[in-house]
């Protein structure tokens, strides 16, 4: 192995060991979505705070271009590494701290905390990717772009992927109780240790040879802001890059991985340990197709690669999370025994003089899954017979059905799991590599990182908010359920937009600015 192929390894090592630890700590939040609207938001309604919850992740997406134009205007004036070393700190920090908020019946002011905590996320994942995926790609040959820089593109998803097996091995080492209780907090305060780590091998890192010869020359950006966006040209190319690529390729993104996970657990109601596992085996198992893909569109070009990607993913999306959903229907299953596992009655803390309720069922089905349904009603509604529309915030019945399905459907769910990954990584692959060749390197940081993050944080982050808030705007009285495939038609507008877009106006030639 030559001296310059060890070098690239090197910066593709500790670039991509920051980025996917980033990751983790964005990602975590998600992963945990279920346990946050819990501990910290009001239960009166676990609905409204599961979409408090998402709306808070969704808020760390949002402010994820603002990131960018700061952490990207840093990043083109002092340089690469000491940009992304600062926003490896924040972003460290900001899960720690998430770790060690007092629940909220303690603190009331805890949903505020969580979402000033998601918002510094968010700033510094702005300015991470574009400053990991700029250093990588100037160290790299203009022949092997595509192939070193999708070794970043994988961060995201082994920063996932790292998620679930943390939070899978806390709950196989703590029983269910303490996991509720304060093991949950774990894999927040991990992240404290791995950022040390992540900070003592960037502090190594060199700066990008192709800013140190601008900055050395003197001809690095004065104003990147206004370089980026104030001249037409480069702001048609922004525009472009937004519209025509990252919008599409982020619901892709986010649809075939966080969705997917938000939909097998609250739409499917599977049990969070089988899904994270099964989700965890087929994000694994697809994780190489970004470097394919990366590699092949150094050979063909990176346009028509990622919107094949957003095509397949617009014309399956619907038959593959219906299969999901058909194999978890219990209402298609043959029933072989239902019983009643605990009956109680016990003070409603919300009501006074009023008492909850509580009755736990198993179900159990000819093939082999199992449902256990969690039902808490007021007494007093249930006395007083009134619809469940008009019973008050405190009074309304809260209900939790966990299915646990039999081991024969896990290898059809990771397949279909593993199609969706597979679009991501076709769309997600070459994406560093076309964003960074379309910019001249003094406004490269600043100026790929903003269609980067509109289209990943804003709307690709939107995706399971916009998805299972769709869903409940669907329950009627009659159809309580509603149409559990209505959060599909949000990524699938956007992906249609998308591709046409960029099937008409990208090109598939490299530009040779540097």
């Amino acid at each position: 192995m030559s001296t310059e192929t060890k070098g690239i390894w090197k910066v593709i090592g500790a670039s991509s060991v920051g980025t996917l630890i980033e990751w983790y700590d964005f990602y975590i939040f998600g992963s945990l979505a279920t346990v946050i609207a819990a501990k910290f938001f009001p239960d009166t309604d676990p609905t409204a705070a599961f979409l408090a919850t998402l709306a808070t992740f969704a808020a760390g997406f949002i402010v994820r271009p603002f990131g960018a134009l700061v952490f990207g205007r840093l990043g083109d004036i002092i340089g690469r590494k000491h940009t992304f070393l600062l926003t490896l700190v924040i972003m460290g920090l900001s899960t720690f701290l998430i770790g060690c908020i007092p629940a909220y019946n303690d603190f009331k002011l805890a949903p505020v905390v969580i979402l000033v905590l998601r918002l510094l996320q968010g700033l510094a994942l702005g300015g991470e990717y574009g400053g990991a995926a700029t250093y990588v790609a100037e160290h790299s040959p203009e022949h092997k772009r595509g192939f070193y820089t999708s070794w970043i593109q994988t961060t995201a998803t082994l920063g996932l992927f790292v998620s679930l097996i943390v939070i899978i091995t806390t709950q196989k080492l703590l029983s269910p109780e303490e996991f509720s209780s304060w093991g949950w907090r774990l894999p927040f305060l991990l992240s404290i240790l791995l950022v040390i780590v992540s900070i003592v091998i960037r502090m190594k890192m060199k700066e990008s040879p192709l800013f140190a010869s601008l900055k050395q020359e003197g001809k690095t950006s004065v104003n990147p802001l206004k370089e980026s966006f104030g001249h037409k040209l480069n702001l048609k190319m922004v525009l472009l890059a937004l519209f025509g690529a990252t919008m599409g390729q982020g619901v892709v993104w986010y649809t075939g991985q966080f969705y997917a996970q938000t939909f097998m657990q609250k739409t499917c109601f599977i049990e969070s340990t089988q899904s994270n596992t099964w989700i965890g085996i087929a994000l694994l198992l697809a994780t190489p197709f970004f470097v394919v893909f990366g590699w092949l569109s150094d050979k063909i070009g990176r346009k028509w690669i990622m919107l094949v990607g957003m095509l397949l993913a617009i014309v399956c999306y619907k038959p593959i999370f219906k299969a999901m959903y058909d194999m978890a229907d219990v209402h298609a299953k043959e029933m072989k025994s239902e019983t009643v596992l605990q009956q109680l009655m016990k003070p409603n803390p919300k009501l006074k003089g009023d008492s909850i309720i509580y009755l736990k069922r198993e179900t159990r089905y000819a093939d082999g899954s199992v449902l256990i349904n969690i039902n808490e009603i007021s007494k007093k509604a249930v006395a007083e017979n009134i619809a469940s529309s008009q019973v008050p915030a405190p009074n309304q019945p809260k209900i939790t059905n966990v299915l646990t399905l039999n081991d024969s459907y896990k290898w059809k769910y990771i397949g279909l799991i593993f199609l969706l990954v597979l679009f991501v990584t076709m769309v997600y692959g070459p994406i560093a590599a076309f964003l960074v060749e379309l910019f001249p390197t003094k406004i490269r940081y600043t100026s790929m990182s903003l269609p980067y993050h509109i289209g990943n944080g804003v709307f690709g982050g939107l995706v399971p908010f916009i998805g299972i808030l769709s869903v409940e705007l669907t329950k009627t009285t009659d159809n309580p359920g509603g149409n559990p495939f209505a959060g599909l038609y949000y990524p699938i507008g956007v992906a249609i937009v998308c591709l046409v877009i960029g099937a008409v106006y990208l090109s598939n030639k490299k530009p040779t600015h540097e």
